[in-house]
């Protein structure tokens, strides 16, 4: 027989882990949103085709906004791997975020920096696997674990 039970993590008796998973919660859901304006400041400079020099301080936002959401995601890594380790999805996913922004963010600096322009052939479609992600984690953080 399968119940439905709330996750000790999750439970709002648990108090302080409730807490801890609350914390977990509003940093990813914080990462979640420095990804999302990240299209969005991309979309900002893509439009001028390329030009550099018209994009005016956009690329620097945007570079400086990979920067908050992969500082984000190490926290709540941290808080996963050191509060919520029992809930081992959400701490194999908020690794595989670090994992998957450090790339993306070494890849749009040799896009920047380097000029190394073919590699937005990845770099696009990474983004898009992050943004997969970073909306799957929150959700997944609140969802109760079944127990039979």
């Amino acid at each position: 027989m399968t119940r439905t039970t709330t996750d000790p993590d999750l439970a709002p008796a648990a108090g302080r882990t409730a807490t801890v998973s609350r914390l977990y919660g509003v940093l990813i859901g914080l990462c979640a949103l420095a990804v999302l304006l990240q299209g969005l400041w991309a979309g900002i400079f893509l439009e001028h085709d390329g030009a550099r020099d018209d994009a005016g301080g956009w690329i620097d936002v945007h570079a400086r906004g990979g920067e908050v959401a992969l500082a984000l995601a190490v926290l709540a890594t941290v808080v996963a791997v050191w509060k919520l380790r029992r809930r081992r999805e959400l701490v194999v996913g908020s690794v595989v975020l670090v994992l998957l922004l450090a790339l993306e963010s070494w890849l749009g600096g040799a896009i920047r920096d380097d000029g190394q322009d073919a590699l937005t052939a990845v770099h696009v479609p990474l983004a898009m696997a992050i943004m997969a992600l970073v909306v799957w984690l929150p959700l997944r953080a609140r969802r109760a674990r079944r127990v039979s």
